[in-house]
């Protein structure tokens, strides 16, 4: 039979199992928001368990907690941190009060791994209180949005980097494939001559562009309220802890943060993570547009386009034996579309915030952290078991150039729009090539016709064969 001890609160008593690090506040909120099905992120449980720590730190400086308390505080910080106390952690990521429940769960987890060091039984909170002390000078209200901003960038930066080397990856293949032409396409439909590097330069021109913006909107979130307590005017905390723990939380993060020289703004306004997760929304729109494109460029193998040759990871079908499918650009799209629709989910949470605090950012973590986490895992698998593997069939790509009649174009100049449509027309009628209709009519002499008609021009800058 399992043991319990009993906790007080405001509402009352409760049993809480003897040997749990977490304490009546956790309960309750296990109890009340049994939602998703899946907790609070646990990037975000470490970085509130860090300004814990560098909170207990400077309190101790500042002469507000014994040494003896500040230290316990920190050595429980830093044993949660090691990871071997995930389990504790129970709260679930939808719910309301403004993340104050995954506060509550942090503070008496760190104050009974604290009790435990010091020898104490679990709860004897009159030595070690989660509020007195782990929270000492702190509010969830600046505890919260700080942590939420150290845990972007702790997954901000990983993503970058993932950007970063599909652009080289992308960008190794312009090199590849810059000798073989193909038949470009507009709206679907027959389209003048392109490389196919030149369509791999411009998917890694896109996927370098959402390198700088991701690299970059980093700055935005650097900017921290702790020491603003409850609405972002200090109350609770002296001046000295609210300098003094923003330097400790970057000396322990490594991170360029800085204290936010209005921490009432950055304590209720939440358009830093809405515009942290519009780039990211751009970076899935080209990621979503390029896993189209290699699909359409991959279909067949003898009823698509069959231009370019993925390489199967996995078997396509339980009833047509033989086939493979696109799972990995697949895959992509889905996660490019949750992002999308994350966006959609922090812009609503941001815009509904009223007056001094936003009640609705565990909706904006669960979703930012999450559309960060996935994003880097889908971009990494697209980089290395599809796009480094990619090859391409020049047969396809000079068959299907050739049976097109999009070549007339090159001859605008020398026969005029409306005699190039004909000759265009005519070709598909006759089901005849470009080339064979001209020199048949005379239009144009045939070495000025190869001339003219040179793929590798057709693909540059310029007026062919002038």
């Amino acid at each position: 039979m399992e043991a319990f001890r009993i906790e007080t609160d405001l509402l009352g008593e409760k049993e809480i199992p003897i040997n749990a690090y977490y304490g009546i506040n956790t309960l309750r909120a296990f109890e009340n928001f049994k939602i998703s099905s899946k907790t609070v992120n646990y990037k975000l449980i470490e970085a509130l368990v860090l300004v814990k720590k560098a909170a207990a730190k400077a309190n101790e400086t500042v002469k507000t907690l014994s040494k003896e308390k500040a230290e316990a505080i920190v050595k429980a910080c830093d044993k949660i941190l090691e990871g071997n106390l995930k389990d504790q952690f129970i709260t679930d990521s939808l719910q309301g009060g403004a993340g104050t429940s995954t506060n509550m769960n942090v503070n008496e987890v760190i104050a009974n791994v604290a009790l435990e060091l010091l020898g104490e039984p679990l709860g004897s909170y009159n030595i070690i209180h989660p509020l007195e002390h782990v929270n000492l000078s702190q509010s969830t209200n600046d505890v919260y949005p700080t942590a939420l901003r150290i845990a972007a960038i702790w997954l901000l930066r990983p993503l970058s980097e993932s950007f970063s080397k599909l652009q080289d990856v992308l960008q190794q293949k312009e090199n590849q494939f810059s000798s073989i032409i193909k038949l470009g396409r507009t709206e679907l439909m027959d389209a003048v001559p392109i490389t196919v590097g030149q369509e791999f330069g411009a998917y890694a021109k896109a996927i370098a562009r959402d390198r700088w913006r991701l690299y970059k909107v980093e700055e935005r979130l650097r900017e921290i309220n702790i020491g603003g307590t409850a609405i972002g005017t200090g109350i609770n905390a002296s001046q000295k802890y609210i300098y003094l723990v923003t330097d400790i939380i970057q000396d322990l993060t490594h991170l360029g943060l800085s204290r936010s020289d209005y921490p009432i703004d950055t304590t209720q306004n939440m358009d830093v993570f809405v515009e942290v997760s519009g780039l990211l929304k751009a970076a899935a729109v080209n990621l979503i547009k390029i896993s189209n494109d290699l699909r359409l460029l991959s279909s067949g193998p003898k009823g698509g386009f069959g231009e370019i040759k993925i390489s199967p990871v996995q078997a396509g079908s339980t009833i047509m034996p033989g086939k493979v499918n696109p799972v990995i650009l697949e895959m992509v799209s889905q996660v490019s579309m949750k992002v999308l629709a994350n966006d959609n989910s922090i812009t609503l949470a941001a815009m509904n915030g009223q007056l001094e605090l936003n009640a609705f950012s565990p909706l904006i973590a669960e979703s930012i952290l999450e559309s960060l986490e996935l994003m880097t895992n889908a971009v990494n698998t697209l980089t290395y078991k599809c796009i480094t593997t990619i090859q391409v069939d020049e047969a396809k790509c000079l068959q299907n150039l050739n049976n097109s009649t999009s070549i007339v174009a090159a001859l605008i100049n020398y026969l005029g729009y409306d005699k190039a449509s004909e000759v265009s027309k005519k070709s598909i009628i006759e089901n005849k090539t470009i080339t064979e209709l001209v020199l048949e009519e005379k239009l144009i002499c045939e070495d000025k016709l190869k001339e003219i008609l040179n793929v590798y021009n057709l693909t540059s800058p310029g007026i062919p064969g002038k």
